[in-house]
């Protein structure tokens, strides 16, 4: 007879095998009782709704929302075509800010179909899907983007509702940058004489200094016989010197976030004096509280590190080969890794204290960062050398977090714009806080992104004259519900509350 350890192994190949052939979520017809019983039972399985499953790790402790959101979009996807089959489409206000890489999980997913029954399906951690019955647009105003299906853009703009400008000004504007002519909006604004959304739509292209387009609205609406009154849409006007039409709608929206946060982060970054210390004076400051920083940035991350394993690493004295206390390689490359880092770090903060522009040195810089914090796990054979190539080839995702980060083909379009936004930045301050946001917003890297954030933070606050600041752990949950704040509400005053009054502290300590 076959051990419970046995069972639980055939339950886990049965498991494996589904997710091998692209299962990302089950439904109770893809797995025998007793396999589905047995990974529940042992954490491989979480239950979403009566008869639908994702996979999970039996570490993930009870209330941890990470496989969930991870799981969303593929769930919904899934889910929904198992309804409709191919008779749904998510919303209009839904679809615009997928196309533009919004793909934050929404706390509730408006759907649209024939065949609906207007009623909510609750989801797990307070989410939920609203189908509605409606008419679909036409088969060629549908586009399926990773298995969604969606209004196109210019479909999606026409049926938008008036609110949605003021909501969602970055993603609205994002959309329309993505249009080039008018014909197609004109196409579907004719066909039903919209003159309230012709005049609407032409006010919001205006907005975004597309006049032309605008024009062509009115123009030819008017011609058609129809009375058409321009009305812009969004609440305020936006800087087009940072807006492009020919950027993609990623580096678009980060141009538009950074516009629209500046403000919000000088209105409330406090007013910190600034200590002018002699380069060597700033560094010796810095190197005094690096082991207090290793420990609080490593922890905040999750690794198990003590102050003692820094300490040894940092003056050679670690050697895992003799030493028991080393033989968690994982947690002890992690500390190697950001001594290494540290130190080429250590090297930007002497050019950016010779007034060089500090924009310009992490961009240039922070790759050597990336790979001298990650080169002693690969050494040890725990992360492969290819890891250390530079940014990421698949998707990643955030413990606990509602926003997801861009695609990985949108990252190398939006890291050269995100770091010509810092250094054509004049407000240190924003600097500061639009950095390490930014960084973390994008999360480049596989791994590493909350650590070089800091990182980059603290370079921030040596070329602004602030102390190097310490994050400590006991602050993360602060630190984390503001910056998911910032992700996915675009409110970025507590973040840049948060950070100030960390930077005020240390910098009143420094002179004390």
């Amino acid at each position: 007879m076959a051990t419970p350890q046995e069972k639980l192994a055939d339950s886990l190949s049965v498991l494996e095998n589904l997710q091998n052939h692209g299962h990302r979520v089950l439904h109770t017809s893809d797995l025998r009782r007793n396999h589905r019983e047995r990974l529940l039972k042992n954490g491989f399985l979480q239950q979403v709704i009566n008869g639908w499953y994702i996979p999970s790790h039996p570490r993930e402790v009870a209330g941890d929302s990470t496989a969930w959101y991870t799981s969303f979009w593929d769930f919904c996807t899934v889910y929904l075509n198992r309804r409709f089959g191919e008779q749904w489409c998510l919303s209009p206000e839904q679809s615009v800010l997928l196309h533009v890489g919004n793909n934050s999980v929404p706390n509730q997913l408006l759907v649209r179909s024939p065949k609906a029954r207007n009623r909510v399906t609750e989801l797990p951690f307070n989410t939920s899907i609203l189908d509605t019955r409606a008419v679909l647009p036409e088969k060629k105003q549908i586009e399926v983007k990773q298995g969604l299906r969606l209004f196109s853009v210019v479909s999606a703009l026409v049926s938008c509702s008036p609110g949605f400008y003021t909501t969602y000004p970055t993603d609205a504007r994002s959309a329309l940058a993505m249009i080039d002519d008018a014909s197609d909006i004109l196409a579907l604004l004719l066909i039903d004489g919209r003159s309230v959304v012709a005049g609407r739509l032409a006010g919001a292209f205006r907005n975004v200094g597309h006049s032309l387009i605008a024009d062509n609205i009115i123009e030819t609406m008017r011609a058609a016989g129809y009375d058409v009154r321009e009305k812009d849409p969004f609440a305020e006007t936006v800087n087009l010197e940072i807006f492009s039409h020919r950027l993609s709608p990623y580096v678009n929206r980060i141009k538009l976030m950074w516009d629209q946060m500046r403000d919000d982060v000088h209105n409330s970054f406090p007013d910190i004096p600034v200590r002018n210390l002699k380069p060597a004076e700033y560094l010796n400051e810095t190197d005094e509280i690096y082991v207090t920083d290793a420990y609080h940035s490593l922890s905040i991350e999750g690794y198990k590190v003590s102050a003692e394993l820094i300490d040894r690493v940092r003056s050679g004295g670690w050697n895992p080969l003799e030493n028991k206390s080393d033989v968690d390689l994982h947690n002890a490359m992690s500390a190697r890794g950001y001594w290494q880092a540290y130190q080429v770090v250590r090297e930007s903060l002497k050019k950016v204290l010779e007034r060089q522009n500090p924009g310009l040195i992490a961009a240039d810089d922070h790759r050597n960062w990336y790979r001298q914090m990650f080169a002693p796990s690969v050494q040890a054979g725990l992360l492969k050398p290819e890891d250390l190539a530079g940014y990421r080839n698949s998707q990643v995702y955030i413990r606990h977090s509602m926003h997801i980060p861009p695609r990985y083909e949108a990252v190398r379009d939006c890291m050269p714009a995100f770091f010509e936004l810092i250094s054509e930045e004049p407000d240190p301050n924003v600097r500061i806080v639009l950095g390490h946001f930014g960084f973390v917003y994008i999360h480049p890297y596989m791994d590493g992104n909350g650590r070089i954030g800091r990182f980059l933070m603290n370079l921030m606050n040596a070329s602004a004259g602030y102390p190097w600041t310490v994050i400590p752990v006991q602050t993360r949950d602060m630190y984390m519900t503001s910056l998911e704040k910032a992700s996915v509400d675009q409110d970025i005053k507590p973040f840049s509350v948060f950070l100030g009054d960390l930077i005020k502290k240390a910098n009143s300590s420094k002179k004390a």
